[in-house]
This record gives C-alpha cells, sequence and structure tokens, in this order.
C-alpha cells in the first residue's frame, strides 16, 4: 500500500530554519505531483506548496513565497520542504500528499500522518 512518512518537524525560535522530508512508497513515485499541506489548530488544511513530478513546475501560497523551496529526488522517492525565516504563524502540523499538480486537497489521494512545527516569538 502506499505510504508516506514525514520527519524533520519541531520547535524553532521565529527566523530559524527546518527542512522537512517525505519519504514515499507503494507507488510509482515520478508519476505523482507532490504537495506539502499544512493545519494549525481550529484552521483549515490549507495548501503551501507543490512540485510536479518532473521538478519542472512548482507552485507556492503567496504566504510561503520566497521563504520555503519544495525539492524532490526521485531516484529516492522522497520530497523535501525547506523552510527558511520561519514566523509564529508558520506554526502548524505539515502534512506531505501525493496526487495531481494542484492547490487543492481534493486533488490529493495519498497523505502522510503529518508532523509538527512549532515556531516560538
Amino acid at each position: 500500500q502506499v505510504q508516506l512518512v514525514e520527519s524533520g518537524g519541531g520547535l524553532v525560535q521565529a527566523g530559524g530554519s527546518l527542512r522537512l522530508s517525505c519519504a514515499a512508497s507503494g507507488l510509482t513515485f515520478r508519476t505523482y505531483a507532490m504537495g506539502w499541506f499544512r493545519q494549525a489548530p481550529g484552521k483549515e488544511r490549507e495548501f503551501v506548496t507543490t512540485i510536479g513530478g518532473s521538478s519542472k513546475f512548482t507552485i507556492y501560497a503567496d504566504s510561503v513565497k520566497g521563504r520555503f523551496t519544495i525539492s524532490r529526488d526521485n531516484a529516492k522517492n522522497t520530497v523535501t520542504l525547506q523552510m527558511n525565516s520561519l514566523k509564529p504563524e508558520d506554526t502548524a502540523v505539515y502534512y506531505c500528499a501525493g496526487g495531481r499538480y494542484g492547490t487543492d486537497k481534493s486533488e490529493y489521494a495519498y497523505w502522510g500522518r503529518g508532523t509538527q512545527v512549532t515556531v516560538s516569538s
């Protein structure tokens, strides 16, 4: 079965950096767009960024543009989210997702369990 496993979350001070990774198995990785979403307490899950199968195309939410970078390694079946200049409002559970290229949750068929990112002020 398909498994997406996130790692790399934690507690960081505002202005700091974190690197999230997602390891995928059970799917033909290179044929799927891979995205990151996040959900803060009491809020809806929101789109963060996505990358196409060939890494040629990416989309970022306005709130993270210029601070976050998504990348993937199709040889290792991994996708990475480098997060710089973190802000307290970036605090959320971050989810890795695999599916069709887009910004809507409904386009992603596969989801990880999430990793907590907490940014202190």
